[in-house]
């Protein structure tokens, strides 16, 4: 695998900050509502079934199975240049979540129901969440 692209960082905020240090550390922490008990992504203030602002972190193993996915053949961004083309993917997490992110590995393999699991990419100021197959 080639050393990530250099892309600005996110910039967290209070919602999200508890998932991008969990990624730093290798686990994905996400929200789950206190009310109706539903896990969230992306993490935001309100639980979009209830409308409930109450929460509590908890992480979960990442693995998943792939919904859709794309070909990117054309960067979206300059650094990205070299890496197409590449593999974005709509993964159903089994904790429960949707979640859209990078397929690395998949080698034009990709298909509907294919089992994933995480992988953590560290950049020099950020972690970002992809994933491979096998689960």
């Amino acid at each position: 695998m080639s050393a990530p692209a250099r892309v600005d960082p996110p910039e967290p905020d209070a919602d999200s900050a508890p998932f991008w240090d969990g990624l730093r550390a290798e686990r994905i922490t996400l929200p789950r509502c206190t009310d109706c008990g539903r896990l969230r992504f992306p993490p935001i203030g309100r639980c979009p079934w209830c409308a409930s602002a109450s929460s509590t972190a908890e992480t979960v193993d990442g693995a998943g199975s792939v919904y859709s996915w794309i070909v990117v053949h054309r960067a979206f961004h300059a650094a990205m240049r070299d890496e197409v083309p590449y593999v974005v993917a709509t993964v159903d997490l089994d904790a429960g979540p949707r979640m859209a992110l990078r397929l690395d590995d998949a080698d034009g393999s990709v298909d509907f129901g294919l089992r994933v699991r995480p992988r953590f990419v560290h950049h020099p100021e950020w972690t970002e969440l992809r994933m491979v197959p096998g689960a």
